[in-house]
């Protein structure tokens, strides 16, 4: 039976949904590990999980009330809410971010997967050698997928479908970026671009943009609700039987993917984004002393402390409201 939760408690889902629409946005950092650290990451999959044709018999015989607890919809609203409210809202403001402040920004990010690093490693209870070698691939496949270069791909519904199925899988995998597979896809700018187009053209009542845009949305949402769903199976699975392996594994990714969220790079090559312009596509990781212009060392280590001391005030709160509820 889900957790009795009171309003207040929903807010705060909403809330990490929020943080978890915003990590997702930007390529190389995971909604996946925001919900881990958050607290709600096993309740998420498995929620998910159970989430069938059920819940209709269930509403038949019991009540659409029981039916709405029995399968935690309150919880998934919540969540799912802040996530596409983050998503619609919060897009431009990370994207400036990461124009204007993309050291400082970068940083946060890298101190917060260093703690969710150590937060998620120190919950492996046994080390033997299948546990180390799920970790050891983990790094490996992680790493690969950030210096991996992206493909080109036509603009059509069944590759839309087939991006928002692969990208979710990402997004609900600590260390692995949604939107930077999205972006090895070549459907990053092509999703990105649909949500601004849809915002756009609802305020500005351009009623076939707006329908262009919705229906792929809603082909890009379809691929994601199916993907969850088939994912969310296996890791439920893989959690309740191999628990270890799979925590070892998800370290690993998120080991890998530091190299994705370091902060001093330099350019390889650019892409066009939405708006026509040439952004970054590949990058290398490079010492601070050999980046092109001001490394400003002093405040990426504050911010990556910032970052990293989050993580550890969100896991003391996690803990100390856990011991108080028992």
């Amino acid at each position: 039976m889900p957790k009795s939760r009171k309003p207040f408690d929903y807010f705060v889902i909403t809330l990490k949904g929020l943080a978890m629409g915003a990590a997702d946005v930007v390529p190389g950092v995971s909604g996946g590990t925001i919900a881990f650290i958050a607290g709600i990451y096993e309740e998420l999959i498995s929620t998910i999980d159970q989430l069938d044709t059920g819940f209709f018999k269930v509403w038949k015989k019991e009540g659409f009330k029981n039916a709405f607890q029995t399968y935690n919809i309150s919880f998934l609203l919540a969540l799912f809410g802040g996530i596409a409210i983050s998503i619609l809202s919060l897009a431009k403001l990370i994207t400036f971010l990461l124009e204007v402040y993309p050291l400082l920004l970068w940083a946060f990010f890298f101190g917060l997967i260093i703690a969710s690093i150590v937060y998620i490693g120190k919950q492996i209870t046994n080390y033997n050698v299948g546990v180390i070698i799920a970790g050891i691939l983990g790094i490996v496949i992680s790493y690969y997928i950030t210096i991996a270069e992206p493909v080109q791909t036509p603009n059509s519904y069944l590759f839309i479908f087939l991006s928002g199925f692969i990208a979710i899988i990402a997004m609900i995998l600590p260390g692995i970026s949604g939107s930077f597979i999205l972006l090895l896809l070549g459907s990053y700018a092509v999703i990105l671009g649909t949500v601004q187009r849809f915002v756009d053209s609802l305020v500005a009542t351009d009623w076939d943009a707006f329908k262009d845009a919705f229906l792929k949305l809603l082909t890009f949402m379809l691929g994601c609700v199916i993907g969850l769903k088939v994912f969310s199976k296996a890791l439920t699975y893989l959690f309740k039987n191999y628990q270890n392996i799979t925590l070892s594994l998800l370290t690993g990714f998120m080991i890998g993917a530091l190299n994705k969220v370091w902060p001093w790079k330099e350019v390889l090559s650019f892409r066009e984004n939405s708006h026509g312009e040439q952004v970054p596509l590949l990058e290398k990781s490079i010492l601070p002393t050999d980046f092109d212009g001001d490394p400003k060392i002093i405040l990426v280590i504050v911010f990556t402390i910032i970052g990293f001391l989050t993580i550890f005030l969100l896991e003391r709160f996690a803990n100390s409201k856990e011991k108080n509820e028992y």
